[in-house]
């Protein structure tokens, strides 16, 4: 399976940005869905890019089961980033002011991409998500993220998200020399709430 490269494009336009966000939606959301979060955001002035997966999904199963038993759906679905990002870097945008937000499989699609070819972004936001795999294969992840800012957020307890992999994953990133908040809304179920919005406005898009 390979995933359709669809994009939504919103906000300012690519060719005038001068900083550009991606927007990734979760299992079962669209990225008209994802983009509607934007003018809650303090990214005025940004071009908002969001893909959109096939069928709604970027892989099959959880994100916690072995990678294989996701493919070539996950592979599919990092060269879709790796898409969405060559093309605000050919429109003359800089990676430091690439920013990220990600929600649950969207959030771990994010983090995933980001922690393999780890580079200084603007920052990134990802609300219940962490990085893929039955366990998490630190050999797949290098690069340095020069102290930019990601912030992890989750709730507890949360079905599809174990809170020991949010924790698990935001050491990864650390050693890949990011500067990471993690944040644990107790029982705050599986949404992104009014306080992680505001978070990320202060962390990430400031």
């Amino acid at each position: 399976m390979k995933h359709t490269f669809d994009l939504l494009k919103t906000g300012e336009e690519l060719n005038k940005a001068t900083k550009a966000l991606v927007m990734v939606h979760g299992r079962g959301g669209s990225a008209v869905d994802i983009v509607r979060l934007a003018p809650h955001l303090s990214v005025d002035g940004y071009a908002v890019l969001a893909p959109q997966a096939t069928n709604n999904s970027w892989y099959p199963h959880s994100f916690m089961v072995p990678t294989i038993q996701n493919e070539p759906w996950l592979t599919a679905a990092l060269q879709v980033m790796e898409q969405t990002v060559q093309q605000i870097l050919d429109a003359g945008i800089d990676t430091e002011h690439i920013y990220f937000f990600g929600f649950s499989q969207g959030a771990c699609l994010t983090l995933e991409f980001l922690a393999r070819n780890a580079r200084k972004y603007g920052g990134a936001a990802a609300i219940i998500g962490g990085l893929i795999g039955e366990t998490i294969q630190q050999e797949r992840y290098h690069g340095d993220f020069g102290q930019m800012p990601i912030l992890l957020a989750t709730s507890h307890p949360d079905f599809h998200v174990p809170q020991m992999r949010v924790h698990e994953s935001a050491e990864i990133l650390r050693g890949l020399h990011a500067d990471v908040t993690e944040k644990i809304y107790e029982h705050a179920g599986h949404t992104i709430l009014q306080e992680e919005i505001d978070l990320a406005n202060r962390l990430i898009f400031r």
